[in-house]
């Protein structure tokens, strides 16, 4: 009929108590004395025959709940930590959209371009020639150029925030 050891049969079977796992495993019964009065251990005594009854019904031994220990090694955020998730991600993204802008500010329209063909598109310097109708020796001092600029660049955005 059903497994005599499942939470579901622990319970059903016993109409005087809730008898459910503490978070070390042991079983428990929770009887109406336990309860402000009849009416709330009635509602739920139902309640957790219907609980267990519909875990029972999809297979499962258990509710899916992870032990004490599994929960006290897993990792989870901080109460500081969600809150200030998204105020990094803002700082963060502000941070890209300047840093992208004092690119731009440092390179030519065409060297910007160009990179970004070449970089982020994965295009090679005859096809970037091909393209603008230009040499490839042109696109590849162009990138070269602007390489140039931007290791400047960083370098001494890097030291100054040192």
């Amino acid at each position: 009929m059903f497994d005599k050891r499942s939470d579901y049969a622990l319970n059903h079977l016993d109409k005087t108590a809730i008898v459910c796992q503490s978070v070390i495993g042991e079983h428990i019964r929770l009887t109406c004395g336990d309860f402000t009065s009849e009416e709330e251990f009635l509602q739920w005594k139902s309640w957790f025959d219907d609980d267990y009854h519909k875990i029972q019904l999809a297979g499962r031994n258990d509710d899916g709940c992870l032990s004490f220990d599994a929960l006290r090694d897993t990792p989870a955020p901080s109460a500081e930590d969600a809150f200030l998730a998204p105020i990094l991600a803002a700082e963060k993204t502000e941070r890209r959209q300047w840093i992208l802008e004092q690119i731009r500010t440092k390179l030519t329209p065409k060297q910007y371009r160009r990179l970004c063909l070449y970089y982020l598109e994965g295009k090679t310097e005859t096809e970037i020639s091909a393209m603008e109708g230009v040499t490839q020796q042109r696109v590849s001092k162009s990138i070269l150029a602007a390489k140039k600029v931007l290791e400047k660049f960083f370098k001494e955005f890097f030291e100054n925030r040192g």
